[in-house]
């Protein structure tokens, strides 16, 4: 126990520096694009999931949380805000920089994401239109989204909150997984979930439903310890929106609504991480 101890805390802080480096230059770019990015998605029109995913894959504060919100406001449509979920990759990116893993397999897991949230997006608004029930009335709603993104504290002080939630949270992952790993063995849990190709995606996608960064840390840490292969780290990132979910039922009205929205993200997600898996796509 001890030394699982000293080896969680021996590797947390060696990531504290590239958290915090990371997270300062994200706060700084968050800062001078997130309303032109915002201004950006809501005149996209049809081309919605084209610029919802790629927008949705810069790990900007609270990305999930805007696009929810103009969806509940009909600003944008269903398809747009589900590319939005599908490539928005939370904890993922400044996770990856900080542990010092391959760029190129960072730079394919965001284009596979965004490749995925394009294509659903379009098909999703185009069956919407074939079947005529995107024609709601459109409701501008004020909203604020404040309460979910504090970056108004200038970027030094947020990049420092975000750097030591995210540091404290990402050692009790560490420590969790590192239990794990010694009393169960890392060879059995890794063929397990190898060994079986739809229980690996469904187990990544359960993930994902966690409704705020936890998914993402836990899902990265797991994949970049050996623990899950690449297609169920994905199908657990495709599903995971962050606190976008959350606002998802608060704002927008009709509960089952919002429940096929969430069956509809978790179905896309699992099922890529399925096909992912039978092809054989490495990272």
């Amino acid at each position: 126990m001890l030394e699982i101890i000293e080896e969680t805390l021996v590797d947390g802080v060696k990531l504290l520096p590239f958290l915090f480096i990371t997270y300062l230059i994200m706060e700084y770019i968050e800062h001078k694009t997130s309303e032109k990015a915002k201004d950006t998605i809501k005149k996209s029109g049809k081309f919605g999931p084209l610029i919802g995913s790629i927008l949705g894959a810069f790990p900007q504060c609270g990305f999930s949380v805007a696009a929810t919100n103009l969806y509940a406001a009909r600003v944008i449509t269903l398809g747009t805000l589900i590319s939005v979920y599908l490539s928005t990759s939370d904890e993922m990116i400044p996770i990856f920089i900080s542990e010092g893993a391959s760029i190129t397999t960072l730079i394919k897991i965001l284009g596979i994401k965004i490749l995925i949230g394009m294509i659903a997006g379009f098909i999703i608004d185009l069956i919407l239109r074939i079947r005529k029930k995107d024609d709601e009335e459109e409701r501008i709603i004020d909203l604020c989204e404040k309460e979910h993104c504090h970056c108004d504290h200038g970027i030094v002080k947020s990049a420092l909150k975000h750097t030591i939630n995210i540091f404290l949270f990402v050692l009790l992952i560490t420590f969790v997984i590192n239990i794990i790993i010694h009393l169960v063995g890392e060879e059995t849990i890794g063929n397990f979930v190898k060994s079986n190709v739809i229980l690996g995606p469904i187990f990544g996608g359960i993930i994902g439903l966690i409704p705020n960064c936890a998914a993402s840390v836990i899902l990265t840490q797991l994949y970049l310890e050996n623990v899950i292969p690449a297609a169920t780290m994905i199908s657990g990132l495709l599903v995971g929106a962050g606190v976008g979910l959350i606002v998802l039922f608060k704002m927008n009205k009709g509960i089952k609504q919002n429940l096929k929205i969430t069956g509809l993200l978790y179905t896309i997600g699992v099922v890529s991480g399925i096909i992912i898996q039978l092809i054989g796509i490495q990272f």
